[in-house]
């Protein structure tokens, strides 16, 4: 559920379909798929706690993806139909996304949860880490697929220049504003 739940890769998601269709997006989704999975078998393998215990690098990475998703959200902001955009504009790359995927504090924060709620499944660490990537891997691609497919169902029902411009406004601002969890202490 971690996977499908609202945030900035689902923004993205959607934005991608609108824009592009899922096929174009597809670099998208399996960068974001990947990136998930390795985050857990990360998690799995000890790594994220080594991130959470060190401050400094955890603010550098919450920084960092700060400053990409709101350059990402500029660029879905700004953009206009795709008829006007697609010769020039590409979807979010294959590194891009997993670059994502691995700059968000919320995504460690679920897939280190996860690594510790089913450590009790095997007791060898490497088998946890195959079965937490495998899972990670084949909900983030399905949910990633489906928000994708959906802004592609939307980018069919826009139909004037004007709605696709309210439309690349609200989904950029929600894009930013995906950011606040980031930084607020739950």
């Amino acid at each position: 559920m971690a996977t499908a739940s609202p945030g900035g890769a689902t923004t993205l998601a959607t934005a991608s379909g609108m824009h592009f269709g899922v096929r174009r997006s597809i670099p998208y989704i399996t960068g974001i798929a990947v990136g998930l999975s390795s985050m857990a078998v990360a998690s799995a393998l000890g790594l994220a706690a080594l991130l959470m215990a060190m401050p400094a690098l955890e603010i550098s990475v919450r920084a960092i993806g700060t400053a990409y998703l709101l350059y990402l959200a500029w660029r879905v902001a700004t953009g206009g139909a795709p008829s006007r955009t697609t010769q020039t504009a590409r979807p979010v790359s294959f590194l891009g996304a997993a670059g994502l995927a691995w700059y968000n504090p919320k995504a460690w924060a679920v897939t280190m949860g996860a690594s510790s709620s089913f450590a009790h499944l095997t007791t060898e660490m490497a088998s946890q880490a195959a079965l937490m990537g495998g899972t990670f891997l084949a909900f983030a691609a399905a949910s990633m697929a489906l928000w994708c497919m959906m802004g592609q169902a939307l980018g069919r029902l826009l139909k004037t220049e004007r709605q696709w411009h309210v439309i690349n406004i609200t989904m950029g601002s929600l894009l930013a504003l995906s950011i606040i969890p980031m930084w607020v202490e739950t």
